[in-house]
C-alpha cells in the first residue's frame, strides 16, 4: 500500500510540475514565406502568460526586437542578435509588437498577444506611426485580435 501511495503522490507531483511550465511556440524568421518576402511565420500568435516564444532564424539576416510603445506596462523589451536563435518567456498580459530590425521598413513585423490584451489601443497608436509596409501588416494583425477575442 505504501508503494502504491508513493507512486500516486509522485504521479500527481509530476502532473502539477508539468502544468507549471508554459508552452513553447516557434516563430520562424524567413526571407520568403506564405505571405511574401521578409516575414515572421507565423506573424500572429496568441499565448498564455508564462509561455515561451522561440525565434528561429531560418534564413540569414534577421532578428527579433520589441517595438517601443508596443509592449505592455511592466514588460521588459528585448532584442535578439542577427542570425541567432532567441527565446523569450512572456509573462505580462498584453500586445507585443515585434520587428526584424533590418527589415522593419519592408513590413517584417509580428504581433504576439499574451493573455488579456489590455494595451491594444496604445499599441495601435504606435503602429500607425510605423513604416508604411509595416503599418499595413499591423492593420491586418490587429484585425485578428478582434476575431479571436
Amino acid at each position: 500500500m505504501n508503494n502504491l501511495l508513493s507512486a500516486a503522490i509522485v504521479a500527481v507531483m509530476i502532473t502539477v510540475a508539468g502544468s507549471a511550465f508554459g508552452e513553447e511556440v516557434e516563430i520562424k524568421m524567413l526571407n520568403k514565406g506564405e505571405k511574401g518576402a521578409m516575414v515572421f511565420e507565423p506573424d500572429f500568435v496568441r499565448i498564455n502568460p508564462g509561455d515561451t516564444i522561440e525565434f528561429e532564424p531560418i534564413d540569414k539576416g534577421h532578428n527579433a526586437e520589441t517595438i517601443k510603445g508596443m509592449i505592455p506596462a511592466g514588460a521588459e523589451p528585448f532584442k535578439s542578435k542577427i542570425n541567432a536563435e532567441f527565446s523569450v518567456t512572456l509573462t505580462e498580459d498584453g500586445v507585443y509588437g515585434i520587428r526584424c530590425t533590418p527589415h522593419y521598413g519592408v513590413g517584417m513585423v509580428a504581433l504576439i498577444v499574451v493573455g488579456i490584451p489590455d494595451n491594444i489601443e496604445e499599441a495601435k497608436a504606435v503602429a500607425v506611426k510605423t513604416p508604411a509596409k509595416s503599418r499595413k501588416v499591423f492593420d491586418e494583425l490587429f484585425m485578428q485580435i478582434d476575431v479571436t477575442q
